[in-house]
């Protein structure tokens, strides 16, 4: 507020003319000022009142027991990604970072009608640290297509799904058996292609929490709410998802996972449960960038049959 305030006042009482063909502000008491200076001057303030070389705490709470070091986002080590698993990363990328994560996916089912065929191609993430290392707003968008087969033929339909947007909150590091913890606020507006949009705004959270057991092996969970659009009768209930993930450091470069998780729809009137079972490899580029494969399958009937894709994520700092 006060740097919009400064801004405003400066707008208000300020001239501007130009001077040598550089165009200056001048203020009451007759001084120049270039408008760089001004505009940085005020982006610095924007800052969550944190100084350029401050980028605050890492997380936003610690544990009793902890002492409120350490945790949080590590830019001189390897990135950490919220793909390929279901599960998403219990950490921020920090302030001034950003990294995009994307990818292919590929699904099919048979869901008693007919055989479904799916693509998500590109399906890019961006997550923006921005204020303090423990704030990322977050920006998704899936391109995708689909086609059915009812044993009169293929049908193909192809567009994008609702907008994804959200923000990441790095709660706490990790303290002894005290978990590593971030809560995602999120939602879906509806922008997508007709084909695939709900119409509706859809809010929801997701909980991640995960514990580093040794160098090697790390597990990790997350729960969520979300609104969701029933798909017979079109209307709203809370569906809740859950996953608990295994992740195996087989060396510096590659890792591995395993990956169960499950949607529990609450109060819908056809929607049903639905498993999944799911794992890959994660490949390190370098620090900076990583290259991931998964597959998967579903565990129940209401569940697609098989799942895979591969993905590719690029850390800017």
């Amino acid at each position: 507020m006060r740097t919009a305030l400064k801004m405003l006042m400066t707008l208000l009482v300020a001239t501007t003319i130009v001077t040598a063909g550089e165009l200056v502000w001048i203020e009451e008491d007759g001084t120049s000022i270039e408008p760089t200076s001004l505009l940085t001057e005020a982006v610095r303030e924007t800052h969550l009142g944190f100084p350029d070389d401050d980028n605050g705490p890492a997380t936003l709470m610690s544990w009793r027991n902890g002492d409120g070091d350490g945790g949080g986002p590590d830019r001189g080590a390897p990135l950490k990604t919220d793909r390929p698993d279901f599960t998403e990363a219990s950490t921020t990328v920090g302030r001034g970072v950003m990294q995009l994560e994307a990818g292919y996916t590929f699904m099919m089912d048979n869901d008693g009608t007919g055989d479904v065929r799916g693509h998500s191609a590109g399906e890019p993430l961006i997550r923006w640290g921005i204020g303090a290392d423990w704030l990322e707003l977050r920006l998704a968008l899936f391109p995708t297509s689909r086609s059915t087969d009812d044993g009169s033929g293929w049908r193909t339909v192809g567009g994008t799904e609702d907008l994804y947007i959200g923000a990441k909150i790095g709660l706490t590091a990790q303290e002894c058996h005290f978990p590593e913890m971030a809560v995602i606020l999120q939602s879906t507006v509806p922008t997508g292609s007709n084909e695939f949009t709900s119409d509706e705004t859809l809010p929801g959270f997701n909980l991640l929490y995960a514990w580093e057991v040794n160098d090697k092996i790390s597990l990790a969970g997350s729960t969520q709410a979300n609104r969701q659009l029933d798909d017979g009768t079109g209307e709203a209930y809370v569906e809740i998802a859950q996953s608990v993930a295994v992740n195996l450091g087989l060396s510096d470069d590659i890792a591995l996972f395993t990956e169960w998780f499950t949607f529990l729809p609450n109060g819908a009137d056809t929607a049903e449960v639905e498993h999944y079972f799911n794992g890959g490899f994660t490949l390190l580029l370098s620090d900076d960038v990583q290259f991931d494969i998964r597959a998967g399958h579903g565990l129940n009937r209401a569940a697609d049959d098989f799942f895979a894709g591969v993905g590719l994520s690029v850390r800017f700092k």
